[in-house]
């Protein structure tokens, strides 16, 4: 997968310096197919990944009761949630509930005095 900039490199050098795919390639050390299908290019489209479904999706609901209920921690969750099937890793429930839980305010109060006070 090339970068924008590669992308932008490659339709220099082709429509600009009018240099073929296979000099193109050279010049760059792709692969020459890789440079013929960029500059087929309309243009540049960056690879999408396809959504996946996650391990947790089915326990999301029963994390989001547990939280609102009582402020757990993310290792208490992911016992629990072992304790009803799950099998993933505590990695994806420490970040969902990173993600869910809401941030706690600053623990500080600002003071304003006037001056000499």
């Amino acid at each position: 997968m090339i970068d924008y900039e590669t992308f932008c490199k490659i339709r220099d050098y082709h429509d600009k310096q009018k240099l073929k795919a296979g000099q193109i390639a050279r010049a760059l050390q792709f692969d020459q197919r890789t440079v013929s299908h960029w500059i087929d290019a309309p243009r540049y489209r960056p690879r999408q990944s396809s959504p996946r479904a996650s391990k947790l999706d089915p326990y999301k609901p029963l994390i989001n009761q547990w939280l609102n209920s009582h402020p757990y921690s993310a290792q208490q969750i992911f016992q629990r949630l072992q304790e009803e099937g799950f099998d993933g890793g505590y990695t994806i429930v420490k970040a969902y509930v990173r993600i869910v839980r809401p941030r706690r305010p600053a623990a500080f109060l600002t003071l304003s005095f006037a001056p000499g006070e």
